[in-house]
């Protein structure tokens, strides 16, 4: 009899073994010659050398599963189990995500677009190294960003993630918060940590942001900075000067992938400061590598009346135009 040891790595255990080794016991069952044991992060498998070998590629399917979409089900082990014992069968029949999603989060939250400018947004990262998501709020720029820059770290496409945004005031004078620089900028970020909440379990987000595999900080700490093998994220790129968008452009390294939100309604920069990503709109739109995605109140997915209001506003702006 032969004898194999699995060692998980950076795998949630209750996640992938599911509770009480579940998960483990429905691969078992499939092979009643061998013995599959589960203790802590390893996996003993015993039986004949054939055996292990199919066994230990089942399990390795259900690692890459389980790292690309955040969950196993027992219909994913059976789906794979089936692969197994007919190797000519049509893995997409058992394998295809259901359309527009992106990931799965924790708590089993499938996160997906949920319209066609999110999907432009998504279709626009995978052809091009820089994005621009330009629209109002509550259109899901952020969040989607987010998203996309996960779902890349999970399929092992990047080896970090960097998110950072001005510290610009909106009618606020940072001067007056409590606390020191970290705890006055954090209320800025809490969008991007309210969206990783929803992407990664939280053990597994701690470990992450204190080894540096997420990165959150406000774009004054990108200066001087190469930043490879990384998706990089610029929110709230309204508020950045020229010359800060040029610094931030101009940080991005080898394999590297760049995703840039703002709303151009919402500047926040002193009277007469031009915005960055207003120039940039202008100057970069016919450089290949670089696409612009335009979202609008469609597109909102807050409440019914935030896109009310926002037609609101566009309306009172073309009346002031005109």
């Amino acid at each position: 009899m032969t004898e194999k040891v699995i060692t998980l790595e950076d795998v949630e255990l209750v996640g992938f073994l599911g509770v009480e080794n579940s998960n483990i016991k429905v691969v078992a069952a499939a092979f009643p010659q061998s013995k599959i044991i589960s203790r802590g992060n390893e996996i003993t498998i015993r039986g004949s050398l054939s055996e292990i070998v199919k066994i230990s590629e089942i399990l390795d399917s259900l690692l890459l599963h389980y790292q690309k979409q955040g969950k196993i089900t027992k219909e994913n082990i059976h789906s794979y189990l089936t692969l197994n014992k007919n190797p000519e069968a049509d893995q997409k029949l058992y394998l295809k995500d259901e359309e527009g999603i992106l990931l799965y989060g924790t708590k089993g939250v499938v996160i997906k677009v949920k319209t066609p400018n999110q999907q432009k947004m998504v279709d626009a990262a995978a052809k091009n190294d820089i994005v621009f998501a330009v629209g109002p709020a509550g259109t899901g720029k952020t969040y989607t960003a987010v998203a996309i820059a996960v779902r890349a770290l999970k399929n092992k496409e990047v080896k970090k993630i960097i998110i950072t945004r001005p510290a610009v005031e909106a009618g606020e004078n940072l001067g007056f918060l409590p606390g020191d620089l970290k705890e006055k900028i954090d209320p800025y970020l809490r969008p991007i940590y309210d969206a990783l909440d929803d992407m990664i379990q939280p053990e597994k987000l701690k470990y992450f942001i204190e080894n540096r595999v997420i990165e959150i900080a406000p774009l004054a700490y990108m200066r001087g900075r190469t930043l490879n093998n990384a998706f990089i994220l610029l929110d709230e790129a309204q508020n950045t000067t020229p010359m800060q968008m040029k610094m931030f452009l101009t940080r991005m390294g080898i394999q590297s992938k760049v995703i840039i939100t703002g709303d151009k309604t919402q500047i926040d920069l002193p009277t007469k400061v031009k915005s960055g990503l207003a120039e940039a709109r202008r100057i970069l739109g016919g450089i290949k590598g670089i696409e612009f995605v335009e979202l609008d109140a469609t597109d909102v997915v807050r409440h019914r009346l935030v896109r009310d209001i926002i037609l609101a506003y566009e309306k009172l702006e073309v009346e002031k135009v005109g």
